[in-house]
Order: C-alpha cells, then sequence, then structure tokens
C-alpha cells in the first residue's frame, strides 16, 4: 500500500511538472532539483521556447553558463517562404535558472536561411 502512495505521489509531480513546463522534481525527502546541465538546459530552452512563440525551433545556436543559470541561443523558423532559402528565421536568448526554469526570452537577431552573418 506505501509502495503504491509513493508511486502515485512521484506520478503526481511528474505530471504537475510537465504541465508547468518544469521538470520533476528529484529526491522526494528534500523535494530539491539537481540543477542541469548545458544539454539539459538547451532540450529545456527549445521545449520552452516553442511552446512560446508562434514558429517550430530550428536548433540550439549556442548554450553558455552565467550566473543565475543558463543562456541558451535558439532558432526558430518565423517566416517559411519558397525557395527554403529565403524563409526568415530568428535566434532567440533563452534564460534559465540552474533549474531549467525560465527567467526571460528575447529575440536578438532575425535573418534569412541562405544568408551568411553579416549580410
Amino acid at each position: 500500500m506505501a509502495a503504491e502512495q509513493r508511486e502515485r505521489r512521484s506520478r503526481s509531480a511528474e505530471s504537475s511538472a510537465r504541465a508547468s513546463g518544469g521538470r520533476a522534481r528529484s529526491g522526494s525527502r528534500t523535494g530539491a532539483r539537481a540543477a542541469v546541465g548545458a544539454r539539459e538546459a538547451a532540450e529545456q530552452a527549445g521545449e520552452i521556447l516553442g511552446a512560446l512563440v508562434d514558429g517550430p525551433v530550428e536548433g540550439i545556436s549556442g548554450v553558455c553558463r552565467t550566473e543565475e543559470g543558463w543562456r541558451v541561443g535558439v532558432d526558430v523558423l518565423e517566416l517559411s517562404r519558397i525557395p527554403d532559402t529565403t524563409s526568415l528565421l530568428a535566434t532567440y536568448e533563452v534564460d534559465l535558472d540552474r533549474d531549467g526554469d525560465l527567467l526571460e526570452y528575447c529575440r536578438t537577431r532575425r535573418f534569412r536561411r541562405g544568408a551568411a552573418d553579416g549580410e
């Protein structure tokens, strides 16, 4: 019976975390989450931004550690055109805390898919 209750609580915490866009908490005694690494931060930033902006995430263009957690560059398709090399993309800087939760995001660059930097 006790094992079933723990499993139910664990599933409930995971579904709550998914619904809020956060990560499931680990460590049932303290309720604290482990700090996320660069790969997890990149994945989390892409998922969060994809839910907030109107356009599919194309990729991650950078990840760097900050004092608060992580800053992730996420590329998003903003306007699809034919031919595809003329489509418009944007890079967003997404700031996450150490647990992978969103602090802020900002569009920093807009460019054509086929354009090189500086064009």
